[in-house]
């Protein structure tokens, strides 16, 4: 709760700062901001939108563009400068003050460049004893033009500061202009734009070049929207000073009544027509921007249409990217249900095969997972190498688990063991009661001597062992073992009868372990070309200083051998009763496994 507490109020923090950008806000004025001289929006909307042109297309637009806008742009500088020396700026005592300290400089530097000229023609022409002092006269004439000059240009910048001096102020805005036009030449690809540039095919590379011409489309809407308002503007601009041109031509003026009025009445004419000139200049100058400013809006709605084609094929391969993705989270479905289903209808072995059941599927959901990221993010562009030392990390670090995990494979196969088998691993014997993948547990029997009697302790083994080390399994062929029953005979007695009836009495016990035995043997063995072996009861006599003791060796199942055993003592003592001859006791003959 705390956590989440914390959490709400930073999220709170977060959008109460979110116009917060560390940089103070420059102060707003009441007042709105006066109108530039000369209106460069068209070019710096041209310069801006020029970032978004990714393909050939859309760099033939923009080129088009920026030369459409420098064009408009160099008519309205024409413009300005004409209508600044027509309609001076309103003469203030501060500007009139300034005029006239221009105006003194001026006339003074022309006759200083004129008495400099008049003296270097004197030096040329004077006697070599009056050349030094010429000579010095003149480095001190040039020296004052020089300080004259620069309190010019200072007087200058005054002047044109306190606003006196449109005309040499958009001359120098001129100038700057022309200095930037080469920036246009090497345009920067916007970064949004630039990021979502790319061939890839992916999910996510679709998501950010859909995204981008998205952002391309409202950049271009704007610009279409600006040219518009400039061509509505201009065309404002048009009409008015149309309709003075036409007011100034109807005008009449006043006949002069004597000569001197006849001389400012022609003054006042030539001025008329001049100024009339410049109008019907500035009239053409306006028809071109303004056809230009629609030049740029047709301009501009063509590129957005045709950002708007590529961001409808985006579309498509967005979706089918998605639907990739859609189509694999099918197919790992199926899969699942397959897998469940295959090894649902294995109920005899479903315990055994559990292991491999989540193998499989886990595989299943691996492979379609990295199919995913596949789709999503593609390829990595160095992907053997990555896969190349990211195996050689993960088999070094996971060594053993590896070797177990494929251990239990070779476990769970052909000549491997299964639940119940009786094995030995590394000198522990005992039945196998649970095979993981990564781990075998035995339930410990201790000796085989004592098979079928457990010591109740589990013991656990890495799966490594079916690899690395060695096992074996007494239960691959039935789990036999051969036993013996000794029988001592005491000295003067006739053995023959006794071996005879003996083996009878074993072999009649033991005919169906033989029997099963020999048909399992001959099933393990004949892939193999070995002769078959023999399973019947065999007798080995042996004089000893007691009598004849009497070995018969029988099969028997590891599991059923003391039963055995014990039926088989019962019988020959039953046997033995009458002829007074007692069994070897148990224990003087060593088993035979």
């Amino acid at each position: 709760m705390a956590l989440l507490v914390l959490l709400i109020a930073a999220g709170v923090g977060l959008l109460a700062t979110a116009d917060w950008n560390g940089s103070p806000r420059p102060a707003q004025s009441k007042q709105p901001p006066a109108p530039p001289l000369v209106d460069q929006t068209p070019l710096q909307t041209a310069r801006s939108v020029a970032t978004l042109a990714t393909t050939p297309e859309e760099q033939q637009f923009s080129q088009e563009a920026l030369r459409l806008a420098d064009h408009e742009v160099d008519l309205a500088f024409s413009t300005a400068i004409r209508d600044a020396a027509d309609h001076p700026a309103p003469q203030t005592p501060q500007i009139r003050e300034l005029a006239a300290r221009v105006k003194k400089l001026q006339a003074q530097v022309k006759s200083e460049q004129a008495a400099i000229a008049q003296a270097k023609k004197s030096l040329e022409s004077a006697k070599p004893s009056e050349q030094d002092e010429l000579q010095a006269q003149l480095a001190l004439a040039q020296a004052q033009q020089g300080l004259d000059e620069d309190e010019l240009g200072d007087a200058r910048e005054d002047l044109m500061r306190a606003g006196g001096d449109l005309q040499s102020k958009i001359k120098r805005m001129l100038e700057e202009h022309e200095a930037s036009q080469h920036e246009g030449d090497s345009v920067r690809i916007d970064p949004v734009v630039a990021k979502a540039n790319s061939d890839s095919h992916t999910l996510l590379a679709e998501v950010r070049r859909w995204s981008g011409d998205r952002y391309k489309q409202q950049h271009l809407a704007a610009a279409e929207a600006e040219a518009a308002n400039a061509v509505a503007q201009l065309g404002r601009e048009h009409n008015s000073l149309e309709q003075h041109v036409a007011e100034e031509k109807g005008a009449s003026q006043p006949s002069p009544t004597d000569a001197s009025n006849v001389a400012q009445a022609r003054a006042a004419a030539l001025a008329k027509v001049l100024h009339l000139s410049d109008d019907q200049k500035t009239l053409a100058e306006y028809d071109k921007r303004i056809q230009d400013s629609q030049d740029l809006k047709k301009l501009y709605g063509e590129w957005g249409a045709a950002v708007k084609t590529t961001r409808r094929a985006s579309l498509h391969s967005l979706l089918e990217s998605l639907f990739l993705i859609l189509l694999i989270l099918f197919a790992i479905h199926l899969a699942d249900r397959g897998i469940d289903h295959f090894f649902a209808g294995l109920a005899p072995q479903r315990k055994r095969l559990l292991n491999l059941r989540v193998v499989v599927r886990f595989a299943a959901q691996a492979v379609g997972v990295l199919l995913i990221l596949l789709v999503v993010f593609g390829t990595p562009n160095q992907m053997p190498t990555v896969l190349g030392l990211a195996g050689a990390g993960l088999t070094v670090a996971l060594k053993d688990f590896i070797v177990a995990f494929f251990g239990w494979f070779v476990l769970m196969g052909k000549d491997g063991i299964r639940v119940g088998d009786w094995v030995e691993i590394n000198g522990v014997g005992g039945e196998v009661v649970e095979i993981g993948l990564l781990r075998t547990v035995l339930l410990e029997t201790g000796s085989w001597t004592d098979a079928g009697h457990p010591t109740g302790r589990k013991v656990t083994f890495i799966n490594s062992f079916a690899i690395e080390g060695h096992y074996f399994n007494f239960s691959t062929s039935g789990q036999w073992l051969w036993d013996e029953l000794p029988v001592l005979i005491p000295a003067g007695e006739n053995p023959y009868p006794v071996i005879e009836q003996i083996q009878k009495l074993v072999a009649e016990e033991t005919e169906s372990y033989r029997r099963d035995a020999e048909q399992e043997w001959q099933r393990v063995t004949q892939g193999y070309g070995v002769q078959s072996f023999s399973a019947a009861p065999a007798v080995t006599v042996r004089p000893t200083t007691h009598g004849i003791e009497i070995l018969v060796r029988y099969i028997t199942r590891a599991n059923e051998r003391f039963a055995l055993r014990s039926r088989l003592y019962h019988a020959a003592v039953q046997m033995l009763h009458g002829k007074k001859i007692e069994p070897l006791a148990v224990g003087s003959a060593a088993d035979v496994h």
